[in-house]
């Protein structure tokens, strides 16, 4: 396998645990931003990086991720930057770049610790990149996304996202979650800084690495 591997059960001792809670780029599905500066640097934006980052980013792309704008006015506002010859296609095309794969080794880890927690996706999404991740999904399982969890947190239709408290908050108060028994994993440090504020145990996880070494 080319990306290193990661025993996360060695290391954190799931049985503490009643409930755990996945982030989703970066974790159960590789990303690379860089791959998405790249596009959209070549369709003819020179300061993408400025607009977006996973530490940072315009209000475009927070008011799409909290659902606040639909994905026609999203792709018509980052027309604005770009040539008048760049099609919505090339646009969507670009915005997706980033979205890698999954790996059937992560999969299968996440089915088999279902059998002992109960699982939740938490993700900071849009239409677009969810629409990519579910078509990247159907190329190695016959599931949906949704078919590995108990419940899906999906910041486009919650109008929350992390690393705000009260994101956390509310998916602890809807899943009767108790913070002290639940583990959040997510790869960005902001992220965990705020699932810290309310209680939760967290774990940094290593971007793109597997969830559980091969035996």
């Amino acid at each position: 396998m080319f990306y290193s591997a990661f025993f996360v059960s060695s290391t954190m001792e799931l049985e503490k645990f009643d409930a755990i809670i996945f982030d989703l780029g970066g974790v159960l599905i590789q990303l690379n931003y860089e791959k998405t500066v790249e596009a959209f640097t070549a369709i003819g934006v020179d300061d993408f990086q400025a607009m977006y980052s996973q530490a940072e980013q315009t209000a475009i792309f927070d008011n799409y991720e909290t659902g606040k704008i639909s994905t026609q006015q999203f792709v018509n506002s980052l027309k604005n930057y770009l040539p008048v010859s760049v099609t919505p296609n090339q646009i969507v095309a670009a915005w997706n770049a980033m979205i890698l794969e999954f790996t059937s080794e992560n999969l299968l880890f996440i089915e088999q610790l279902s059998k002992s927690h109960r699982l939740y996706l938490l993700s900071n999404t849009n239409d677009i990149h969810f629409q990519k991740v579910e078509r990247m999904l159907a190329k190695v399982s016959s599931k949906k996304l949704g078919d590995y969890f108990e419940k899906m947190y999906l910041s486009q239709e919650i109008g929350m996202r992390k690393p705000n408290s009260d994101v956390f908050q509310y998916v602890c108060h809807d899943a009767s979650l108790n913070p002290a028994k639940t583990l959040f994993i997510d790869d960005t440090e902001q992220h965990i800084l705020g699932a810290q504020s309310i209680g939760l145990n967290t774990y940094l996880f290593p971007q793109n690495q597997l969830l559980k070494r091969k035996d």
